[in-house]
């Protein structure tokens, strides 16, 4: 089983903190960006999200919320889908707990929700409310699970089960836009437009709805955490191709700030949560999307 691994101590269950990233199964890959768990014994978590994919988590045994970049607070469930979202994301974790989850690719994304994916821009919701007492079958299931490869093998049916229910997306479309973001340092919405052969306004609507962002947006989105993960990382923006990506000093501190959560200064000594993420992220590299790896 592949698995990367990040936690202040090692691995042997004993951390403060822990996380582990897995790339999905291969007829996944398209939907899913990645599976994740993590463990934390502290009594209090709380930390900044990077802007980020939607997502699919399961919390046991604690409480807390997130806060998103526009102030809108909404609680940690049992089983949470968190939409995409437009800036950093504080998340509040009350007591110890553990938490598997996984990313959504736009694919996924659109096949979970359907219709309306970009009203969930910035916001969570309980999956309760959407797939009824069903899903605390499935909580209950990964928190009996004795390890995590069992997890894996439930989480994989899990979203095999889920991303099957509503809409099956334009793959080329998808595919174009990926491209676009990672063909270069700062990507233009021009060039987008050409690709595709639409519109503005048809790719507008079209980037909205599976990426739940304008395409202006999904750049500077894109862009900043990007910089943020090779900052974290301890790698120069040169060395991640990004060093002519930001107009001066203060729009790269303003803009991994706003996406970020953390200025340049604070990336170089992450937390343990962004260097567990940022490098077990990284350490997927070949197995997922670059837009996940490096990210």
């Amino acid at each position: 089983m592949s698995q990367t691994s990040s936690s202040p101590m090692g691995v042997d269950g004993s951390a403060p903190f822990e996380l582990h990233y897995f790339p999905p199964d291969p007829d996944l890959a398209e939907m899913v960006s990645s599976f994740y768990f993590a463990r934390s014994r502290l009594q209090r978590f709380d930390e900044y999200e990077r802007a980020d994919r939607p997502q699919f988590r399961f919390v046991s045994d604690a409480t807390g919320e997130y806060i998103f970049a526009d102030g809108h607070q909404s609680p940690v469930c049992r089983a949470n889908i968190i939409g995409p979202t437009s800036g950093r994301v504080r998340m509040i974790i009350n007591g110890p707990g553990q938490l598997f989850g996984f990313g959504l690719l736009p694919a996924g994304w659109a096949a979970l929700i359907g219709d309306g994916t970009e009203k969930l821009t910035d916001r969570a919701i309980d999956a309760a409310d959407l797939f009824g007492p069903w899903i605390d079958e499935v909580a209950v299931a990964l928190e009996k699970a004795a390890t995590v490869e069992e997890k894996l093998v439930i989480g994989n049916n899990f979203a095999r089960e889920v991303l099957t229910r509503n809409e099956n997306p334009p793959m080329w479309f998808i595919r174009t836009v990926d491209g676009w973001l990672t063909a270069s340092a700062s990507p233009q919405v021009p060039e987008l437009v050409e690709a595709t052969g639409m519109s503005i306004r048809s790719v507008e609507r079209m980037t909205k709805h599976y990426y739940g962002l304008s395409p202006r947006m999904l750049a500077r989105k894109y862009r900043a955490v990007r910089a943020a993960s090779a900052l974290a990382r301890g790698e120069g923006l040169d060395a991640a191709q990004l060093g002519d990506a930001f107009y001066d000093q203060s729009h790269l501190i303003r803009e991994i700030k706003r996406f970020a959560g953390a200025t340049p200064g604070q990336l170089g000594k992450p937390t343990t949560y962004t260097e567990a993420t940022t490098k077990g992220r990284k350490q997927l590299a070949g197995r997922v999307s670059p837009l996940v790896s490096e990210t």
